[in-house]
């Protein structure tokens, strides 16, 4: 979960200064001619978020131009984003030292203090103008005054946050965080449970350390009331495990913030959530690298700092972030599942199989992770044993509910592969049933019915519903075109499927249809021309061997010898034989 409700106040002041370079000017470029392949290398290697072979090239330049603050700029973002703060902050301190300033060099210089826990220099250095943003050097600077032992200037500082517009939330999290390092729960609670504070309930974080604050009062039951307001049972091992001890009245200690320094370490993992999908991966991957590299039993900002990676192409970097949780981590789940992704999206689907079969067989009564396995099955057309694992997760649900819909869906798609069209039928319709309106569903239904012939005017409404609700998916436009040739309606099949084909310019299987549709309404020389186009899109071997066939003897025999319903009649004026 993440912050949404104040993401866009926090972009405009936060990102005073997007990640760029200090002095991105071609006089910045190396001048000298052995210089330029490992510049260009490194800027290569930076365009792709490789962001350890670019440090490595952009090192590699700055050994034949020393201090050159183009090189230096690169060199930070790079050495930040393959986790080496250390490196980092050694770099731009001598970017500084020349005169100049980024604001990626003043985050790598303020990790650096808050690691050092030199919280005198740090709240120097936002005196003299180092600066990140309005948001994050408030929020720094109120832990670095608690660091020092000033409590009292600390929560003025988090009241100066919390009194500026669109910071409100944070100032308050943050202050109520601080208040619980040192033991002030009343204080802490009174704050979390205000009104202007329940964006906070987005943060998973924010709900356990609420949860936690409360058993330091001896409210277990409002914690765990707290709790299942939040979190589904069986859906998450570590909240499950504090539920527990809560109802068995013990008393949770507070771990979420317990020093200035991790605090600090919440700070760039608060924004962290807050930034994922409002900035670019990269500039986000900085702050929760930030979070991790002073905080390394951090969890949950290991387990973003991977998923950024992943999601940037730089699986061989994520699976390494993602093995750097303990197995005994609570999280560890979470790890191994993001671990899995990352293998498949790497072009490593037994592997990922693999570390999935291993967790599902040691989490049983995890839902999600039942639930992932049998996508992963289901990916890899292992329908069978898909079929089995979707049993055991459905079976986990209890009442099902309208978010539960996927797990039907999912299963149902597996059944219709198996040939099961009873079962699969049966499984569309429940999800359906609870989640009415879900365009996949419709659109994989109306489909179905329309390849086994079977109540095409229900298949009909189903995928004008779909398109209603999707008019962007070529696919689901396509199933529409070919709700009206299956129906024998070919000049209206005709402008959906020409849409559908500029939509999905490359599917087969959109393609192969296309043709089909132009050879309905006698074109038959565009017909022969998207089929070839569709072979040429590498289709499964049983599809190209009938568009091979009709490119032989045409549509027409073709379905003669399928035995299925010849074409209807066509305008003469529109065929072009």
């Amino acid at each position: 979960m993440r912050l949404t409700q104040t993401a866009i106040a926090l972009a405009l002041s936060l990102l005073t200064a997007l990640p760029g370079l200090a002095q991105d000017d071609p006089a910045a470029a190396p001048s000298r001619s052995e210089d330029a392949g490992a510049y260009l290398a490194a800027r290569v290697a930076s365009a792709e978020s490789d962001y350890r072979a670019a440090l490595e090239w952009f090192s590699r330049a700055l050994a034949a131009d020393p201090g050159n603050p183009q090189l230096l700029d690169g060199a930070v973002i790079s050495a930040m984003g393959s986790g080496d703060f250390e490196a980092g902050a050694q770099l731009a301190s001598e970017l500084v030292a020349q005169g100049r300033r980024s604001q990626i060099a003043d985050l790598a210089l303020i990790v650096a203090e808050a690691k050092a826990e030199n919280y005198a220099g740090l709240i120097d250095s936002l005196a003299k103008g180092q600066s990140v943003g309005a948001l994050f050097d408030g929020l720094v600077k109120a832990w670095a005054e608690a660091g020092r032992g000033d409590m009292s200037a600390a929560l003025e500082a988090f009241d100066v946050v919390t009194k500026t517009a669109g910071m409100e939330v944070f100032g308050g999290y943050h202050k109520a965080l601080a208040l619980a390092s040192v033991g002030d729960f009343e204080g802490a609670d009174r704050l979390l449970a205000t009104e202007a504070m329940q964006p906070i309930r987005s943060l998973r974080r924010g709900v356990v350390a609420h949860a936690q604050i409360l058993s330091q009062l001896e409210r277990n039951p409002e914690a765990v009331a707290l709790l299942d307001t939040i979190f589904v049972p069986g859906q998450d091992p570590a909240i499950d495990a504090l539920r527990v001890r809560l109802s068995a009245d013990e008393t949770v200690a507070y771990d979420i913030a317990i020093s200035p320094q991790q605090g600090m370490a919440e700070v760039f993992y608060t924004l962290a959530t807050a930034l994922s999908g409002e900035a670019e991966n990269g500039y986000t991957l900085l702050y929760s690298r930030g979070a991790a590299w002073l905080r390394p039993d951090h969890t949950e900002a290991v387990l973003l700092s991977a998923g950024l990676l992943s999601s940037e192409g730089q699986f061989a970097l994520a699976a390494e972030t993602y093995d750097s949780v303990p197995t005994d981590a609570p999280e560890f789940f979470l790890a191994e599942m993001g671990r899995a992704d990352t293998l498949l999206a790497s072009g490593k689907p037994d592997a990922a199989l693999e570390v999935m079969q291993a967790l599902a067989k040691r989490l049983p009564d995890v839902l999600a992770v039942q639930a992932t396995y049998a996508d992963l099955l289901r990916r890899q057309e292992k329908f069978v044993d898909a079929i089995k694992v979707y049993d055991h997760a459905i079976g986990l649900l209890g009442e099902a509910e309208a978010k539960d819909w996927p797990l039907f869906y999912s299963r149902g798609i597996c059944h219709e592969r198996q040939k099961n069209w009873e079962a699969a039928e049966a499984d569309l319709r429940r999800a359906l049933a609870l989640s009415p309106d879900q365009p996949q569903v419709l659109n994989y239904l109306g489909y179905s019915l329309l390849e086994l012939n079977q109540k095409l005017d229900e298949a009909l409404s189903l995928i004008e519903r779909a398109v209603a609700a999707r008019p962007d998916s070529g696919y689901i436009v396509d199933s529409l075109a070919w709700a009206y040739f299956r129906m024998g309606r070919y000049e209206e099949a005709l402008p959906h499927m020409e849409k559908a084909s500029l939509m999905e310019p490359v599917d087969p299987v959109v393609t192969d249809h296309l043709g089909d549709v132009y050879w309905a309404v006698g074109r038959h020389l565009e017909a022969q021309f998207q089929w070839r186009r569709a072979l040429s899109y590498n289709p499964q071997e049983k599809d190209a061997e009938r568009m091979r066939r009709k490119l032989e003897i045409g549509l027409d025999a073709v379905l003669a010898e399928e035995g299925a319903k010849p074409l209807g009649p066509v305008k003469a004026a529109q065929n072009d034989q």
